[in-house]
């Protein structure tokens, strides 16, 4: 049969036992918790990577209009600035010369 001692001694062993039973229940979890730590990590890293392309693209992208908006001139702003001119000018040519008419054979 067992003496106290023996008993003693095998509950130490028990405890001792469930303690690093525990520790090592405890490490999985944790480490469990790093490894999806890692892993939301590295999906945000990916995502982030994605947009900085994206908007490293549209940023040439919009730097090449504004370089081709710049140095291309505009024709149609020449052309319709001259039709303009033209425009105005007969129109108002007429009216003078309706106006000045009547004047004339009124002081003759």
């Amino acid at each position: 049969m067992m003496n106290k001692f023996d008993k003693e001694r095998l509950d130490a062993m028990g405890r001792d036992a469930m303690s690093r039973v525990e520790e090592i229940v405890n490490a999985t979890k944790l480490n469990d918790l790093l490894h999806r730590k890692e892993e939301e990590d590295k999906k945000k890293n990916c995502i982030l990577w994605v947009l900085a392309i994206i908007g490293a693209v549209a940023a040439v992208a919009g730097i090449a209009y504004a370089v081709y908006r710049f140095f291309t001139p505009d024709y149609l702003e020449d052309f319709e600035d001259d039709f303009d001119d033209d425009f105005d000018d007969d129109f108002f040519e007429d009216e003078k010369e309706e106006k000045k008419a009547p004047e004339k054979t009124e002081e003759a």
